[in-house]
């Protein structure tokens, strides 16, 4: 881990704490045991750490994509319909809560 990580991590306060004392040259120091096992927070995790709170968000986090997903299908369908039924793109797209050129693409795609 780089040295401007780990500092990131303290000044964050997600480090686990320094040992008592400082070395030579006054500097806090670590254990390098507890540094090694340290769990340091990834892509997608909270600042705050990676802990249980975070996990549950993440995963309402998804939850809520494959919601928009869904719904984003049913869009689709709605538009498809409409155009059978020849209704003007411009608006299909303002009832949709769509700009026009993403229902033109939308179409073009069929």
């Amino acid at each position: 881990m780089k040295t401007a990580t780990w500092s990131g991590y303290v000044s964050r306060g997600q480090a686990p704490q320094p040992l008592d004392g400082y070395d030579e040259q006054g500097r806090r120091r670590w254990d390098a045991d507890e540094v090694r096992r340290f769990p340091r927070p990834g892509v997608g995790r909270s600042r705050s750490g990676a802990g249980p709170e975070a996990e549950a968000l993440l995963a309402e986090m998804r939850e809520a994509a494959e919601r928009i997903e869904e719904l984003r299908a049913r869009q689709r369908e709605l538009l498809a319909t409409g155009k059978r039924q020849g209704l003007e793109v411009l608006a299909m797209s303002r009832a949709l809560g769509i700009s026009r050129q993403t229902a033109t693409n939308w179409l073009d795609r069929e």
